[in-house]
């Protein structure tokens, strides 16, 4: 019987990241629901918080990993799909306030009081019920990446004219955003949540729960694009990467796999979103910056491009680094440090610290194998015949 697809495409490497993620998404969340706050192995919840936001930056650069590294579509723009992801989340999330705002409107938000909106825009409707919000996670990022991705591919822009236009979409979204009369809370964002699903958001067991299903996410996200880049389109799309133009000679339309695979890229950087705003509280026009997006680029170069695994480790180790650099006296200079890193990593280590680690260990692996093999031949009495001399 064939394997399944799933389990096919794992190999050592993915299976122990699986189990790494799965047990930290367990004990976590145990350590800080079962263990009292004096308790040295105690994870407090603004840490497990913090983590959280760790994984959901993991589950982005494992989009962006899918599209650049295996594919060659370097997207500058893709934290405007984690920021559409997480106002979809952020809407469902501003609508269960209900009368527990501040002026009191069971209908409207306290910004939309505020700028005497008459009536709750059309696009708001909808957004309590969650299943609708979780929908439009999807939808929203899922669809802009369609349209987005059948004109640009279609018109065959490739290389740095793609990355340029797509940092200037989401630009472009940045400043509608910010607009008062965008219906978005303009530069505040949305904030002050209450409840998520009848839990409020902000007790342990829930801030736990985020936590886990991150965590469960970015295990089904790693699934999806290693059975994605182990298949025969992973091979099409690395194809595509390596040589477009030959691919296209082949017969292979080209543009319909980069379309699916940036459509889908755009949907995991939506859920990434989603999950993310519950657990830090706000989402505002900031998350479209370019710089996000840019950044999310280096997580990805740090970690390794193309290898999956070195993409989401990529965003942690950076993200954990700006996290201490930036609560001390060399938080002025994180931005020269992170364009420092990009260099270093660039100038010394080109495949990242996942490649670089591969390419140190696959001959050092092979040689102990021919070793094994050569042993083991010689206690079974085999050997090569010797030339006569």
């Amino acid at each position: 019987m064939t394997p399944h697809l799933l389990t096919r495409s794992l190999d050592r490497s993915a299976t122990v990241f699986l189990l790494v993620v799965a047990v930290l998404g367990i004990l976590i969340p145990l350590s800080n629901l079962l263990l009292s706050a004096g308790s040295t192995l105690q994870v407090p919840t603004y840490l497990m918080s913090l983590f959280g936001k760790y994984v959901c930056y993991a589950i982005l650069a494992l989009s962006i990993d899918l599209i650049w590294g295996y594919c060659g579509i370097l997207s500058l723009g893709h934290g405007a799909f984690f920021a559409l992801g997480g106002y979809a989340m952020g809407m469902y999330l501003m609508r269960q306030i209900g009368s527990r705002g501040v002026y009191g409107n069971p209908i409207l938000p306290d910004f939309m009081v505020f700028l005497n909106y008459p009536k709750l825009p059309w696009y708001w409707y909808g957004f309590d019920m969650f299943w609708f919000a979780a929908l439009m996670v999807l939808v929203a990022p899922g669809l802009l990446a369609f349209c987005f991705g059948w004109l640009a591919f279609r018109s065959r822009v490739t290389g740095v004219y793609l990355s340029i236009i797509t940092q200037a979409m989401t630009y472009a979204l940045l400043l509608a955003f910010f607009r008062n009369d965008f219906g978005f809370g303009g530069n505040n964002g949305l904030t002050d949540f209450k409840d998520i699903l009848g839990f409020n958001v902000q007790a342990d067991g829930t801030r736990a729960a985020l936590f886990a299903l991150s965590c469960l996410t970015l295990m089904i996200a790693f699934l999806i694009c290693r059975a994605i880049v182990t298949s025969k389109l992973g091979k099409v799309l690395i194809a595509v990467r390596d040589a477009e133009s030959r691919t296209r000679f082949l017969g292979y339309r080209v543009e319909s796999y980069k379309l699916f695979v940036f459509t889908l890229s755009a949907c995991m950087a939506g859920v990434a979103g989603a999950l993310y705003v519950p657990q830090v509280g706000i989402i505002n026009p900031g998350e479209f910056a370019p710089a996000n997006s840019i950044e999310a680029v280096i997580w990805v170069a740090v970690g390794g491009r193309g290898t999956l695994i070195g993409a989401a480790l990529g965003a942690v180790v950076v993200n954990y680094a700006k996290t201490y650099f930036t609560s001390g006296p060399l938080a002025p200079y994180w931005l020269f440090m992170l364009g420092a890193m990009f260099i270093l990593v660039t100038l010394l280590l080109p495949k990242g610290i996942i490649g670089t680690f591969n390419a140190w260990w696959e001959p050092l692996k092979a040689r102990r194998l021919t070793a094994n093999a050569e042993s083991a031949a010689a206690e079974d009495g085999v050997s090569e015949p010797h030339m006569a001399e």
